[in-house]
């Protein structure tokens, strides 16, 4: 049975967060709020939470989710490789909406899925999330809603998807004040390229990089029935599109394609 803690109350919230960081550290799941939409996570470290993830969504291998973290730090190591304008573009917009898609440590013993030796990192603007992250480090995190449907801005629509049963710890933190996903920037290549158009606009980064490839145009907007998120380097059929919702946005598939949610 999960356990809900609504965040409001200062208490609960405490509480809350001590009992999410606890379930993390055994490998269970715990739905957060983030600064999209709400996200499914859990230890990015351990191949046996981040299947139980996968399977939860309803998605396979080739949809790898992205890493969360709760520092620059934390991400930087993470990636092996951060091209010349990462730092950059994480200091100008993290925390917030950019998903950076980078070569991934070598040494890391981790097991996301497909992700080609690539990983999605992003660093949320949200205080739940934050306090969270800060406490069990990174976390493979995807958008909370079951794979194909609208991701969740409130809790309630997160647990009506996922239910009692997997999930051991629900943060419910209001909902949620975004329903755009984040912008996905790929800087495994010699000039950055969004992979998916979101939050924060291409004008925004070219003024951080000078040269950016604009979107690479795979799908259809999805309709909004309202819509969704979660965050990473591959994760659900990419829809790309000025408005991509963020139940599209997870951690780029090939490696080079944002394909999924997140948070």
């Amino acid at each position: 049975m999960s356990r809900i803690y609504d965040c409001a109350d200062e208490t609960a919230r405490k509480d809350g967060i001590a009992d999410a960081a606890s379930a993390v550290r055994r490998g269970d799941l715990v739905v957060l709020p983030t600064d999209t939409v709400y996200g499914i996570g859990t230890d990015a470290f351990s191949p046996t939470a981040v299947s139980r993830l996968l399977a939860t969504k309803g998605r396979g291998r080739e949809m790898p989710p992205p890493v969360l973290v709760g520092s620059m730090r934390a991400a930087t190591a993470l990636i092996d490789d951060l091209g010349n304008h990462g730092r950059d573009l994480m200091e100008e917009f993290w925390p917030g909406p950019l998903t950076l898609v980078c070569s991934a440590t070598p040494s890391l013993s981790w097991d996301l899925g497909d992700t080609k030796g690539t990983v999605g990192v992003r660093m949320p603007m949200d205080p739940i999330a934050l306090e969270l992250l800060k406490e069990v480090g990174p976390m493979a995190v995807s958008s909370a809603n079951k794979s194909g449907q609208p991701s969740a801005t409130r809790v309630e629509e997160a647990i009506e998807q996922l239910g009692d049963e997997d999930v051991a710890v629900y943060l419910d933190g209001g909902e949620t004040e975004s329903r755009v996903s984040s912008t996905i920037v790929d800087l495994t290549y010699a000039v950055p390229r969004v992979l998916r158009a979101g939050a924060i606009s291409i004008e925004q980064l070219r003024s951080v990089c000078g040269t950016v490839i604009g979107e690479l145009r795979r799908g259809r907007t999805k309709p909004k029935p309202e819509d969704a998120e979660a965050d990473g380097k591959a994760e659900e059929p990419a829809e790309a599109g000025p408005a991509a919702t963020e139940t599209e946005q997870e951690t780029p598939k090939a490696g080079r394609t944002p394909e999924g949610d997140e948070s």
